[in-house]
């Protein structure tokens, strides 16, 4: 099932306080960039972070669940959006981690 766009909507305001926010759709499925970082991905209608030493404590409670976004993906984080500012700690610590994806060579 891929996701619907009310959650995708839900996802980038729920983030909009931390800059700009665009999904980008992927076969079905999204990736949410914030501040032209990827941080998301959205497969559905569930929200995955990257599973990174960064944020091991933030995401430590036992109600945080880990799964695979899509065959072949690596083990994930699923971000609860229950907790907004919880999530919203998890993507601004995740963001100073990650890279900034590489530019195309044309």
């Amino acid at each position: 099932m891929a996701c619907t766009s009310e959650f995708i909507e839900f996802i980038c305001d729920v983030l909009a306080p931390l800059g700009e926010v665009r999904p980008r759709k992927m076969m079905g499925e999204y990736i949410i960039y914030v501040n032209e970082k990827c941080v998301i991905t959205a497969c559905d209608n569930m929200a995955f972070v990257k599973k990174l030493p960064c944020i091991a404590d933030l995401m430590s409670d036992a109600e945080t669940e880990c799964a695979y976004a899509y065959a072949g993906a690596k083990e994930g984080y699923i971000l609860d959006f229950n907790d907004r500012h919880k999530a919203l700690k998890v993507i601004e610590t995740l963001w100073e981690h990650l890279p900034f994806p590489k530019s195309k060579k044309k």
